[in-house]
């Protein structure tokens, strides 16, 4: 496997094309305790994305329903 090193720069216009078109998910799960007393736990999944980029996906591992069948 080679790794393309590009020297030129990229934009933030052309960063927030790709993430919007790939998507990112950040997921994190922070737990704090004290003495085995757990005192704050934050779960936390954040999806970015485009509209269509999501749907496409969401679509694939059946988290939308299909509109026909739903009238239906």
């Amino acid at each position: 496997m080679t790794i393309n090193k590009s020297l030129a720069s990229s934009s933030l216009a052309e960063v927030i094309d790709r993430i919007l078109d790939k998507g990112v998910v950040i997921d994190a799960f922070v737990r704090i305790s004290l003495v085995g007393i757990e005192l704050i736990a934050i779960e936390l999944r954040a999806v970015v994305a485009s509209v269509e980029t999501y749907l496409r996906y969401a679509e694939a591992v059946g988290l939308t329903t299909d509109m026909a069948a739903a009238a239906a």
